[in-house]
């Protein structure tokens, strides 16, 4: 019996290392697929800092960043897995938020009573073509000013991967782990268009966020588990909780 990972190429594969390592076996459907956007720094603009919602953004703009004056400004990011992304950018004063981009807009606020950061400067935002929420808006809103530069979309996948839909047909799937809105709906669609849904939602859904688990829910999905924070650990332990309960 196998976990399906359904996140998006590269970081499906260090999940995959990670659920092994933990005795699964694993099958690998990245429901989104990475694309960058041309990014284009304009050197006339002064910013006092950055934010980034995913490593995403950073892969995206990492070949550019060799001698960029980016480099040398604080880093704000959603999430320890976004912070090790920025330091391996060469990013060296990167600030963690706890996972989500509420408490994300939390910290950079937080920033200007410590003196970290000066409110009256401009915030760059490196993001997403898609964007969940309106980060930006939100910042806006407590007196920032922030410039919002897409550095990369991510395409939806059209269909599962045949030794997956294979293993359906067997009862070979014992879960489903999701890691985004976007991909989830991407995964429902692509187990629609393979005949397979049935069978798949019948399975322990297994996702990053209780926003990520209404989608499935929504879908009809009766076994649907979120993650207590943001975070894998987080989605393996509710993965866990999923499998012992359905063998109980």
């Amino acid at each position: 019996m196998a976990v399906l990972v359904t996140r998006p190429h590269p970081d499906d594969e260090a999940t995959a290392e990670n659920l092994r390592a933990r005795g699964f076996e694993v099958l690998q459907a990245p429901m989104l697929r990475f694309e960058p956007v041309p990014f284009h720094d304009d050197e006339e603009a002064r910013y006092d800092a950055l934010i980034v919602t995913s490593a995403n953004a950073l892969r995206a703009v990492e070949p550019q960043l060799a001698g960029s004056r980016l480099r040398a400004l604080p880093l704000f990011a959603v999430g320890e897995h976004t912070g090790a992304a920025a330091r391996a950018a060469g990013f060296g004063r990167v600030i963690v938020a706890k996972g989500d981009a509420a408490n994300l807009r939390d910290l950079v606020q937080a920033s200007v009573a410590s003196k970290q950061l000066n409110k009256a400067g401009t915030l760059l935002y490196l993001a997403g073509a898609d964007l969940a929420r309106d980060l930006a808006g939100e910042l806006g809103e407590r007196g920032f000013t922030v410039v919002t530069h897409a550095t990369y979309r991510m395409v939806p996948a059209s269909r599962l991967p045949r030794e997956v839909c294979d293993a359906f047909a067997a009862n070979r799937v014992e879960a489903v782990l999701h890691y985004s809105r976007r991909s989830a709906r991407a995964f429902l669609d692509a187990a629609r268009a393979a005949g397979v849904e049935i069978s798949a939602l019948a399975l322990p859904q297994c996702c990053i966020s209780s926003s990520v688990a209404s989608i499935l829910r929504d879908a009809g999905a009766p076994r649907v588990m979120a993650a207590a924070s943001p975070d894998e650990n987080a989605l393996f332990e509710a993965l866990t909780r999923a499998l012992r309960s359905r063998l109980a």
